[in-house]
């Protein structure tokens, strides 16, 4: 009986994260993209790794032959030349031909970070000592109140089976898939930065200033991220958590949170359209 709800408890959390995008223990490379910026980031990287082994194979094999051939024992009267006309045009022009090769992707790739398409939903960020706070300003209803609400930690002693230690929240954010968004980020107290590596985003949350950033979600799970500009004694424990989901599901989600007797006319269009707008 023991043996059977082991199994059950492991087959529950190993199908909870296989819809999960996290940290795995000693992992080296990146974690999967959701995003076009972070697959353009993968790609970029990866290139440049190709170049930075054929320079670094190249300037040691330089050193390792220089010592080689000018080792004390076989040059035992030392060279009286101060200047390599030759050699120091070759070692200032060739770094700079490889830097400016490296530039074309790399400003590409700024390039299209800050590129602002018309976004169908907008996410405003507030970071907290120590806890994050969302705002869904797009939907208002008559008394002018927004969707908004804190995401907290969960603690260990609360967690349940299937969920991460030190990831998971007790609300998350929830974002359709395949949608351009706009993500507003601010501070209310100290300096903050949100970060989820497979969105490829790292916004810094500066307090008296609203910060910018855009994603295009390309498929549907669950993001964990953190705050990575130390904020103080409890900055390793305010996770970020991203849901994911479909469109249909967004708007559930979204209805689900407001009272349908009090939406604007206008909103209720608004997020119709939203379904008409997927891209």
């Amino acid at each position: 009986m023991c043996r059977t709800r082991f199994t059950i408890i492991y087959l529950i959390f190993t199908f909870s994260l296989s819809l999960t995008d996290y940290a795995y223990p000693y992992q080296v490379s990146f974690q999967d993209p959701a995003t076009p910026v972070m697959e353009g980031i993968i790609i970029l990287h990866h290139d440049l790794l190709y170049v930075l082994t054929v320079i670094g194979v190249t300037v040691g094999w330089v050193l390792l032959k220089t010592t080689h051939l000018f080792n004390y024992k076989k040059n035992l009267v030392s060279a009286t030349f101060t200047h390599g006309t030759t050699v120091e045009v070759v070692w200032t022009i060739t770094p700079s031909i490889i830097l400016m090769v490296i530039a074309v992707p790399s400003f590409a790739l700024l390039y299209s970070m800050d590129e602002v398409i018309d976004p169908s939903v907008t996410l405003k960020v507030i970071g907290h000592q120590w806890y994050w706070a969302y705002e869904y300003s797009d939907y208002v209803v008559k008394n002018g109140n927004t969707i908004v609400f804190d995401s907290y930690m969960i603690s260990e002693d609360d967690l349940e089976p299937g969920q991460l230690r030190l990831l998971e929240v007790d609300n998350r954010v929830v974002l359709p898939c395949s949608t351009h968004l706009r993500i507003l980020v601010t501070g209310a107290d100290v300096l903050h930065s949100w970060a989820i590596p497979s969105l490829g985003i790292k916004m810094d949350a500066c307090p008296g200033r609203l910060n910018q950033v855009s994603a295009f979600i390309s498929r549907e799970s669950t993001f964990y991220g953190q705050c990575s500009e130390i904020c103080g004694v409890n900055h390793g424990f305010m996770p970020i958590v991203v849901e994911s989901v479909s469109i249909e599901k967004y708007i559930n989600w979204i209805v689900s949170q407001l009272d349908s007797d009090c939406w604007l006319i206008s909103k209720i269009s608004a997020i119709q359209s939203l379904a008409n707008k997927q891209y």
